[in-house]
């Protein structure tokens, strides 16, 4: 990413900010709204940074011959996490900290269900190491 690229984020998040403040006062559901707005179109810029990242993983991933199985597991889970992390965001902006905790911990028990069959891969793996 380049630093014009970081700067555009920041300075697009700094003016909703603003915004945010200034029609909070009269207009609350509006300024939720925009902060909603603000960071799906952020997520939206990054969208082609996301994708050359899982170019590269997918590209790792046949050379050296691991089951695809595997980087898409794990691609979902760091998909849930984000996913959780944002929404956890967007409804604490909203004051409902009892909700976003909720959230995150729907994402948490997501991820171990996600991750019990590498999990176990990976246990069958070092049992197959050990000597008997």
């Amino acid at each position: 990413m380049s630093r014009l690229e970081i700067i555009q984020i920041v300075g697009l998040g700094l003016l909703a900010t603003v915004l945010s403040l200034i029609i909070k006062e009269q207009k609350p559901l509006f300024a939720f709204l925009l902060t909603t707005f603000t960071g799906i179109v952020i997520f939206f810029f990054l969208i082609g940074k996301i994708h050359l990242i899982i170019q590269l993983l997918q590209d790792l991933t046949e050379k050296s011959k691991i089951n695809p199985i595997y980087l898409k597991t794990v691609l979902k889970i760091i998909g849930i996490a984000y996913i959780a992390e944002f929404g956890a965001q967007i409804v604490r902006d909203t004051g409902q900290e009892a909700i976003a905790s909720k959230i995150e911990l729907s994402g948490k028990i997501l991820i171990m269900v996600m991750a019990v069959p590498i999990i176990s891969v990976i246990i069958q793996s070092v049992i197959q190491l050990m000597p008997t």
